[in-house]
């Protein structure tokens, strides 16, 4: 298990991101998965500094995570207000393409097997079921 918290600044959780990845290859995790953690846990903790913590580094995000060589497992909290996922525009529909929110949210579904958010909005948990077959 990887637990960290982090002070709300932008890339400092880079070398953490560096450690799982090598994780994932060493477990035999094909690359196109490897990209999809990647890109989750980027926008998720990049969203709790920015949206969550309104970038105080007085406040901090957690990051825990737990792999193996057939699930990811991760969450990511902040200390802010929190939200509700359900409320996001779709950043896909006509109207919102310039729009510049949702799109990190649309990424973590897109590429995560499961997403779930605990009833404050400020924690979410991801998971990630390793791809077989047909990934590189």
């Amino acid at each position: 298990m990887i637990e960290q918290k982090y002070p709300s600044r932008l890339g400092v959780h880079h070398a953490t991101l560096e450690r799982l990845t090598r994780e994932l290859r060493r477990l035999g995790w094909c690359e196109c998965d490897i990209f999809g953690v990647q890109m989750a846990i980027e926008e998720s903790i990049s969203n709790a500094i920015r949206h969550g913590n309104g970038q105080d580094e007085s406040k901090r995000v957690l990051f825990r995570c737990k792999v193996d060589t057939q699930e990811f497992w991760a969450e990511v909290c902040d200390e802010g207000f929190g939200f509700n996922p359900s409320q996001m525009p779709d950043p896909t529909s006509p109207e919102n393409i310039e729009a510049p929110g949702g799109r990190g949210l649309m990424l973590i579904r897109a590429y995560m097997s499961d997403v779930y958010y605990n009833d404050v909005g400020n924690c979410v948990t991801m998971v990630k079921r390793s791809s077989s077959a047909g990934c590189d």
